[in-house]
């Protein structure tokens, strides 16, 4: 058999959160974190349709014969075959949902609806409805002088057919999601049962529109599209950045629905008088027998919080063994580089930093890229805490972080409220580098104390995504990235770099003479080996070189966690490269690239995935690792994370995703865990971070 060597963009995301649903459906990961799986599945549906599948619906409204440039599919095609994936997908997750529901009630809670109801449990439900709910609904009959209501993105709404005194036929909508409404309505009884809200509202619908009689009614709930660029829009150039960021948010709430989602059948008249208000495709429309928005599972999670086997083992980030955290850390970096790796070892140290470095007389700047910060951010509060101590304190702040811009316009205000700089990005580029830089006046000259990471300055995150940030007080290192920092201060990128790889304009270069170097050590018959990981690898001008690569012999290792548009394991073609992915516990989010073998390796930690958008169209940074000990580290951390035989998924030459073959005599183990237990064993004992 024939296999392509690329897959589609699209349908490979589709494949990773199909493992995300896997996760949901596998009974050895604790009932509690199956909840959390399942939610995460649909909540990262509900952004792929928001965000890639609007994108692909305006594309083909500018050209039908705009196409995949790996599979030569149309953007028509490739939301036909997103939506035949969908529909299948939407069947196993209802069947997954009911599976967890049934397994709840095993542990005491359960969600019901009115045929479960004793009587007296039914006359508590219509008088809480009565008292509670019914007096905040607005609902809205559609006529002539009644048009169509806007619906908002991602909230649910009863729709129910009426009929009328005269047999004609209306429709009535109810908006039922409102912050003042509890989700999920207790049920007094000796058990945790519940009512979900927007149940009880449909069920109450004939109290509702009393005039009328009740023939059909259902639940329904839209996606629209969320895809603006901010770049492309025209706005005024007098207004200031952030009110026209703000008024893109209000915009994009308004954008066109790209899904329609059903909760009980409903004549297909209906059905089809609704896509026409919403202008939407029937193929667009979605049944499902599990309730619209899976988000509510957070509350089941938090009333079985007192049974700890239905959690995963609680883990804490751990001291580094490499960091004296009595010490200065400045001069820790000064004699020796350093690497934190998350979530296993703690952010504690970095934060140290920071805060030293505001304080400490001899630094006279700290500069700094933000893209995603925690809401309550330590790193945001240190940075104005070193503003007002006096030093020169400079942000990157992107206010096109997508679906943080919010709270991205709020912490610039508040840092340039504090006596910050901001700089907020460049045209038609985001600036996606994870970049710190600390200038201090030595004795006899400037030091720089530069950190350079894989994720975002985000507490949170870094106790739950899988990250790497080295701290180094190399002078080649430091003067490029105070290059950096300039030029984007005066609006432009770097054009060329002797140490560090800096998208746009000197990273995907680069990594192609990287991988040519490997080809042309594999012709000399050489060892040659490329090892990467990577949250999504979607960039064809890579993939065609590492296929390039696997044709001369190269050896291709790649952990790539979600879009794998290269698929491995081709004969002729790829059969040198092998791909995996690890969904579990932690979310796979550090980058590291791995170039050659022994004397000639070269190792990076980086910000850029392999997409066009990282290679080309963004600012990224990959860091050369220079200190052996930390490149030995990483590697071993690569190491670990290939031989996952329990969350490790292979990627076969059909495109599809396998879980790993393990070879006779081989013990399978989950490298996250072992990973922790390493971290707890290297710090000698549990430390709170």
């Amino acid at each position: 058999m024939t296999y392509n060597c690329y897959a589609n963009r699209e349908l490979s995301w589709l494949k990773f959160n199909q493992r995300v649903l896997e996760e949901a459906a596998d009974e050895s990961v604790p009932f509690a974190e199956r909840l959390s799986f399942i939610s995460i599945f649909q909540s990262n549906l509900d952004e792929f349709f928001m965000v890639r599948v609007g994108s692909l619906h305006d594309r083909m409204m500018v050209s039908k014969e705009d196409r995949d440039n790996k599979t030569n599919m149309t953007c028509k095609e490739q939301i036909d075959a997103i939506l035949e994936n969908v529909h299948e997908m939407s069947v196993e997750k209802d069947r997954i949902y009911e599976d967890l529901m049934r397994r709840a009630e095993e542990e005491g809670i359960s969600l019901v609806n009115f045929t479960e109801l004793n009587e007296k449990e039914a006359e508590y439900l219509e008088q809480y409805f009565n008292n509670e709910i019914k007096p905040l609904l607005s609902p809205q009959v559609i006529g002539k002088k009644q048009p169509f209501p806007f619906l908002k993105n991602q909230e649910i709404y009863a729709v129910v057919v009426l009929r009328t005194a005269r047999n004609n036929e209306k429709l009535g909508i109810v908006p039922c999601s409102n912050e003042i409404f509890k989700r999920l309505v207790p049920i007094p009884s000796d058990t945790q049962r519940f009512m979900l809200v927007e149940e009880l509202i449909l069920h109450f619908a004939p109290q509702i529109f009393e005039s009328y009689t009740v023939k059909s009614k259902s639940l329904i709930r839209i996606i629209r599209n969320a895809d603006i660029d901010a770049d492309e829009a025209s706005y005024d150039e007098d207004l200031d950045y952030r009110d026209i960021m703000s008024e893109l948010i209000r915009k994009r709430r308004k954008l066109c629905p790209v899904k329609l989602e059903f909760s009980r059948n409903i004549n297909e008249n209906i059905i089809a008088v609704i896509c026409n208000y919403l202008e939407i495709n029937v193929n667009q429309v979605f049944h499902s027998r599990a309730p619209l928005d899976l988000s509510f599972v957070s509350i089941i999670r938090d009333l079985l919080r007192d049974k700890r086997e239905l959690f995963y083992e609680r883990r804490i980030p751990q001291k580094s063994p490499f960091i004296d955290e009595e010490r200065s850390m400045m001069e820790q970096i000064k004699e020796k580089d350093k690497l934190l790796s998350y979530p296993y070892e703690s952010m504690r140290p970095f934060l140290k930093l920071l805060e030293e470095a505001g304080q400490d007389p001899s630094v006279v700047s700290i500069k700094m890229t933000l893209y995603r910060v925690a809401r309550m951010s330590k790193i945001v509060e240190l940075l104005i805490d070193a503003a007002e101590n006096g030093k020169e304190v400079i942000v990157l702040v992107e206010l096109r972080a997508r679906f943080d811009e919010e709270n991205n316009i709020e912490w610039s205000r508040r840092l340039e409220d504090a006596g910050c700089r901001i700089i907020y990005g460049l045209d038609k580029l985001k600036v996606h580098s994870k970049l710190c830089l600390i200038t201090r006046k030595g004795e006899n000259q400037v030091e720089y104390i530069t950190q350079i990471g894989t994720g975002n300055y985000n507490e949170k995150t870094a106790k739950l995504y899988t990250d790497l940030s080295l701290m180094t007080a190399s002078i080649d290192i430091g003067i490029e990235t105070a290059q950096i920092f300039n030029a984007l201060a005066l609006g432009k990128v770097i054009e060329s770099s002797n140490h560090l790889l800096v998208a746009p304009k000197c990273l995907q270069n680069k990594v192609l003479d990287m991988i040519e170097e490997e080809i042309q050590a594999a012709k000399k018959g050489e060892d040659a080996y490329i090892g990467l990981k990577l949250n999504s690898l979607t960039d064809k001008t890579i993939i065609d070189k590492l296929i390039e690569a696997s044709m001369a012999g190269v050896r291709v290792e790649m952990i790539i966690r979600g879009i794998c548009c290269l698929v491995a394991g081709i004969p002729g073609k790829t059969e040198n490269i092998r791909v995996i992915s690890i969904v579990g516990r932690y979310l796979e989010h550090s980058r590291i690239y791995i170039f050659g073998t022994a004397k000639r390796r070269k190792v990076y930690i980086a910000s850029a995935d392999f997409m066009t958008r990282n290679t080309t169209r963004r600012v990224e940074v990959a860091v050369p690792v220079y200190d052996e000990d930390i490149k030995m580290r990483i590697l071993e951390l690569f190491t670990t994370m290939l031989s996952d035989g329990i969350k490790a998924r292979e990627q076969k030459p059909d495109g599809s995703y396998k879980r790993v073959a393990l070879k006779e005599g081989e013990t399978a183990f989950n490298a996250q865990e072992l990973l922790f237990s390493q971290s707890y064993e290297n710090a000698g004992g549990l430390l709170e971070s």
